[in-house]
């Protein structure tokens, strides 16, 4: 008999050590997929960016490329070089476009909205690659959280010495794509230079635990519990934050700043659903656009003039001088 009851203890605590032991290993390997840098090449960045993008927008960034109004430059943030593309208007002027690129992708991909704000608006851009993205080094992926946020703050100091007009201050907006639209959210949610007029987020996801939570469910038809919580734990044990903490959901709360929402109806990769949580979250004033039939990251792709015009109209609003 006690045989037996030792046979069912011990097979019962190896069957919970293999347990735990999968638990553990399957969340190494989800940290890893989710946060492992994938730093594509410039020649990668506009191969994609020509896919989807319009004729007109290939042909200009093919132009700017040529005759060198696409140029690049590197600052230090707390021992990283940084690195970002950057053109300046074709006529003198303080204002100035920071466009933020999404999850995987280098501020090169971006340039069709650097079309937007530089051909369709003359104002001056730049495209800076967030850590463990493009020329940027960084051992993780951020997901638009603490090094991402530091980054554009910085980013921010750096344009407005670069743009500013007769020492004016330089009247800037802030327009991220994906993950870089949660970045400027989560920017916009702290004290910011006053140079910093308005936001436009197209895409956002409205933190890091809903984002990866929907893409273990649509990826691998798994729930939260427990592999999305052991992850996030590993994730604050081997970078200082978790999934919970990244939320751009409760940075909006705190956030003033005129802010545009852009949303494709049809997006499945960030929900549809989350832009309306994040609309609620944020204080007036602000706007929402729900292009109609766009999926992930394509408003613009399938609506360039009426992206054009609401992003001019609520541009001009906020940083007329």
């Amino acid at each position: 008999m006690k045989r037996g009851r030792k046979l069912v203890a011990w097979s019962f605590a190896t069957t919970l050590t293999l347990l735990l032991a999968a638990l553990v290993g399957s969340s190494f390997y989800m940290l890893d997929f989710a946060l492992s840098p994938l730093q594509r090449s410039d020649d990668e960045a506009l191969e994609r960016l020509a896919s989807h993008a319009p004729t007109a927008v290939v042909q200009w960034v093919d132009s700017v490329r040529a005759t060198g109004v696409l140029r690049d430059t590197t600052i230090d943030i707390a021992g990283t070089r940084a690195y970002a593309h950057y053109l300046r208007a074709s006529q003198p002027t303080s204002a100035t476009a920071m466009v933020v690129h999404g999850y995987k992708d280098t501020g090169l991909s971006m340039l069709h909205i650097a079309y937007l704000y530089h051909h369709d608006l003359g104002m001056n851009v730049i495209l800076p690659d967030l850590p463990a993205h493009g020329h940027t080094p960084g051992d993780h992926i951020d997901m638009g959280w603490t090094q991402d946020c530091a980054h554009v703050k910085r980013w921010i100091v750096t344009a407005d010495q670069m743009f500013r007009s007769d020492s004016v201050q330089t009247r800037m907006v802030l327009h991220g794509i994906s993950m870089g639209a949660s970045t400027v959210m989560n920017v916009a949610g702290d004290s910011l230079p006053t140079c910093v007029r308005c936001v436009v987020e197209d895409c956002g996801y409205s933190s890091a635990w809903d984002e990866f939570s929907h893409q273990l469910d649509d990826m691998f038809g798994l729930p939260d519990f427990p592999l999305l919580y052991t992850t996030s734990a590993l994730c604050r044990m081997r970078y200082g934050w978790s999934f919970g903490q990244a939320s751009s959901l409760r940075q909006l709360s705190h956030c003033r700043r005129p802010m545009l929402f852009i949303h494709g109806d049809s997006d499945n990769f960030v929900p549809t659903a989350m832009v309306h949580a994040l609309y609620q979250a944020k204080p007036n004033p602000k706007q929402l656009w729900l292009a109609p039939g766009s999926a992930h990251a394509r408003a613009y792709s399938d609506h360039p003039s009426e992206y054009t015009r609401l992003v001019r109209d609520f541009v001009a609003r906020w940083i007329e001088e």
